[in-house]
């Protein structure tokens, strides 16, 4: 990798986290063909194409090694910056461009080295628990969050990428380069309203025939990656939904299942957190319950390791 213009590899992760040249030149303060004609300069060099162009564009299997050693370069600067106590940033979780000013392009002031994290966060926890985790960071002006929502079994594909730096995962096998650590469990429960209960179920929650009922009764799914729902179905010998609704943001979610719009998974946390109606479980010997990992590169600032150690503490203590 010593070979390789680093003012092109630079280009090729602002490019890939900006997701157009135009952005990329933007951020760059050079043109859209200056942009591209490094990228393909890098080609070239590399003999790999390292980027699908596409919108967004998209780091080829090649690109990913590029992107990665970009970020992994990045963060080097910003660390040694801080140690030098020199100002500005390199920019470290969402590439490099420099304002002009001294600070960097994602500082929150002059005159401050700040080191950007990107973390890949599940939806339920990024809506629940994790708040905390950044809260604890507020008064250090030397941080700056990168967070990108994933469902928490595609959030390693992220790290594996060079996307992130870190991530909640609910694998516990580390993605090469990276270390792997537990944080708790989070549980999930079938649940609905007592009216939806009276409709679907009308024999109550324990009876023998719960499965025939879920097999028309509608259910609630957060996206086309969530298979909790169907994971729970599967558990109870059910081969498939009723009709299914999807929708994709958490808060909206909860307010469906308290609406009687259909049933759902709910987290114990989120429930207590934010629910305002009783509902019903309906299978309360079949919880769901779905580890949590926290991944991060081996060679990775203190700070990344330090938000790490405080993810565990929150969620150990949050999730019980």
């Amino acid at each position: 990798m010593t070979d390789l213009p680093l003012d092109h590899v630079r280009t090729l992760l602002v490019a890939v986290d900006a997701g157009t040249f135009e952005a990329a030149a933007r951020i760059l303060h050079v043109t859209p063909s200056a942009v591209s004609q490094r990228i393909k300069a890098l080609e070239q060099r590399t003999g790999r194409v390292l980027l699908v162009r596409s919108k967004p564009l998209r780091p080829t299997e090649s690109g990913v090694a590029v992107v990665r050693f970009a970020r992994q370069l990045a963060w080097l600067e910003d660390s040694a910056r801080a140690e030098l106590g020199l100002t500005g940033a390199s920019s470290s979780g969402g590439g490099y461009g420099d304002s002009g000013d001294g600070t960097g392009s994602g500082g929150p002031g002059r005159g401050v080295p700040v080191q950007t994290l990107s973390i890949a966060v599940n939806s339920d926890s990024l809506s629940t628990w994790f708040p905390e985790v950044t809260a604890r960071f507020s008064a250090n002006a030397a941080v700056c969050f990168d967070l990108h929502r994933e469902d928490q079994d595609y959030t390693d594909e992220l790290l594996r990428a060079g996307l992130v730096m870190a991530a909640i995962s609910s694998s516990p096998k580390p993605v090469q380069g990276c270390v792997v650590r537990p944080l708790a469990r989070m549980r999930y429960r079938a649940v609905a309203t007592h009216g939806f209960v009276r409709r679907w179920l009308p024999d109550g929650v324990g009876a023998t025939d719960l499965a025939a009922a879920l097999t028309v009764a509608p259910v609630i799914i957060f996206n086309r990656k969530d298979d909790l729902q169907d994971g729970f179905l599967r558990g109870i010998g059910v081969p498939a939904s009723g009709p299914r609704h999807y929708l994709p943001a958490t808060d909206a979610y909860l307010y469906a299942v308290e609406s009687g719009f259909g049933w759902g998974l709910i987290p114990d946390v989120q429930a207590r957190q934010f629910g305002q109606v009783e509902l019903v479980e309906l299978a309360p010997e079949r919880p769901v319950d779905v580890p949590l990992y926290w991944q991060q590169w081996k060679l990775a600032p203190a700070l990344l390791s330090e938000v790490g150690e405080v993810a565990a503490e929150v969620a150990a203590r949050r999730l019980g």
